[in-house]
């Protein structure tokens, strides 16, 4: 699914499932890699997390994908829990920003400023990798519902229509 799919943010296009623990997945390595990247400083890992995020968010699959599709996948055996796939992307869309903004700040000589957007990601991927809770899928749903609110008032008007006193 294209990224313009994505941001579209549509309630009732057709639906890409996925295997919902492969987010959960990538998300530990992507904890592992930025935590490696915070207490090395070595930048061919935040270069590695940006190729990542971007492969995500733009292509809709990622190297972490791939190693869970082929090697994790095939050795579990309970029922597949499915989800749609634009809010993992759009998650991958929010990393890839984080993930560029760093890279700027470090090309730039801001190595603080940085360390402190990469912590960010670092923070949002934990949530997902320890808690199952995808801070970038509930922004995304979060913007449907605002988007889906806004779209199904029938008269934009209602609330200046006060009664003559």
């Amino acid at each position: 699914m294209s990224i313009t799919n994505v941001l579209t943010f549509k309630i009732n296009s057709d639906v890409k499932l996925i295997d919902a623990r492969g987010p959960r997945f990538g998300a530990v390595l992507t904890t592992l890699v930025l935590s490696a990247f915070i207490v090395t400083q070595f930048l061919p890992l935040l270069y590695w997390q940006l190729a990542v995020f971007t492969l995500g968010a733009f292509l809709g699959s990622s190297p972490y994908s791939f190693i869970y599709r082929k090697f994790v996948k095939p050795r579990l055996s309970d029922d597949v829990p499915t989800e749609d796939v634009r809010p993992p992307q759009f998650a991958q869309l929010v990393g890839f920003l984080f993930a560029i903004n760093a890279t700027i700040a470090y090309t730039l000589g801001a190595s603080t400023l940085g360390l402190v957007i990469i912590s960010f990601a670092l923070a949002a991927a934990f949530l997902n990798a320890g808690f199952n809770y995808c801070l970038g899928c509930e922004v995304y749903l979060l913007i449907v519902r605002a988007k889906s609110a806004v779209t199904s008032r029938k008269n934009h008007e209602d609330s200046y229509n006060l009664p003559s006193l």
